[in-house]
C-alpha cells in the first residue's frame, strides 16, 4: 500500500477495542489492521486546513496567518473561561463562537495517566477522551454554554490536574484512583453559579485500546526534524501511533503535514 495525503486527526469508533481509521482524502484506512505491519512515513509537504497554503503548519493544523486570525483558534478554546459569547462580545467571529460556545458541555474526570479535570462539548462525546487515551471518564456537570464548564473547569484544577502526560499514558504506567470517589472530594469546590449543573448520575465510560505491547519508555517523531521513519506499528492509543522500538507519532500534532505512506 502506497499513499500521498494531508494528515488529519485519526477518526475513532469506541468499539472494544476503539476502531481507528485515517482519511487519506479519497477514502479511509482502518488503521486497526495495520498493526503488526512495517509502516514507511515521509514527510513531503504541508497543506494548511483553513487556506490551504503550502507554508509550514504553526499549530493546529494551520499556518502562523491562520492560527492567529481564524475563529477556529481563538484563546477560548484552550481556555474555556475565557469564552465570551454569552454576553454577545465578540472574539475573532460572533456567529461562529455563539455557534460553538452556546451548546451544552460536559465538565468531566478521565483518567489517562492519573486522573484530571477537562471540558468538552456534549456533542464531541465520546470522541473526545478517546482522542486524550483515556482509560475511564466521568462526566460530572452538564452546563448550558463553554464559560460556565470552564471556570469550573479552573475551580477544579486547583486540586486535580487539567493536564495528560503522554508518556505515562503511553507506556500505561496508570495512577491509580476512582473517578467516582475523587468527585466526592472535589464537589466542596464547584462553583455556587454551576452547583445547579452537577449531574444526580453521573455518566461513565470505559475504553480499550488496540494495542499489541506497550514500550517501557517512548520518544516522540517529529516529522519537521525527521523528514522519513520506518517502524512496526504495534499500538494506537489517544491519537498517537505506537511503533515497536518506542518511537510513537502523535498524528493530531501533525495535521496539515503533507505525507507518503508505505505498508509493508
Amino acid at each position: 500500500m502506497n499513499l500521498d495525503f494531508v494528515l488529519s486527526k485519526m477518526d475513532a469508533e469506541p468499539t472494544e477495542p476503539v476502531r481507528y481509521y485515517l482519511d487519506t482524502g479519497t477514502d479511509f484506512i482502518i488503521v486497526n489492521e495495520l498493526l503488526q505491519k512495517n509502516i514507511k512515513i515521509i514527510h513531503t509537504g504541508y497543506e494548511c486546513k483553513i487556506c490551504g497554503s503550502d507554508e509550514p503548519i504553526f499549530r493546529m493544523g494551520m499556518c502562523k496567518k491562520c492560527y492567529f486570525e481564524s475563529p477556529q483558534a481563538g484563546d477560548w478554546i484552550v481556555h474555556p473561561e475565557l469564552s465570551k459569547a454569552h454576553e454577545g462580545v465578540e472574539d475573532r467571529d460572533l456567529e461562529f463562537e455563539k455557534k460553538m460556545q452556546l451548546q451544552p458541555h460536559y465538565v468531566y474526570l478521565a483518567k489517562t495517566s492519573g486522573i484530571k479535570v477537562g471540558v468538552t462539548r456534549q456533542s464531541q462525546v465520546p470522541n473526545r477522551w478517546i482522542d486524550q487515551g483515556a482509560d475511564e471518564a466521568l462526566v460530572i456537570l452538564e452546563t448550558p454554554n463553554r464559560y460556565l464548564a470552564g471556570i469550573t473547569e479552573v475551580a477544579l484544577k486547583a486540586h486535580v490536574s487539567d493536564k495528560t502526560g503522554w508518556r505515562q499514558m503511553l507506556t500505561e504506567q496508570i495512577s491509580p484512583g476512582n473517578l467516582f470517589e475523587v468527585f466526592e472530594m472535589l464537589k466542596p469546590y464547584i462553583p455556587a453559579e454551576t452547583q445547579p449543573y452537577i449531574l444526580e448520575k453521573p455518566l461513565w465510560y470505559k475504553f480499550k485500546y488496540p494495542v499489541v505491547s506497550y514500550p517501557p519508555k517512548v520518544s516522540s517523531i517529529k516529522l519537521d526534524k525527521q523528514k522519513e521513519y520506518e517502524g512496526k506499528l504495534t499500538g494506537i492509543k489517544g491519537q498517537y501511533l505506537i511503533f515497536e522500538d518506542g518511537k510513537v507519532l502523535n498524528v493530531r500534532n501533525h495535521e496539515g503535514y503533507m505525507v507518503k505512506m508505505e505498508v509493508k
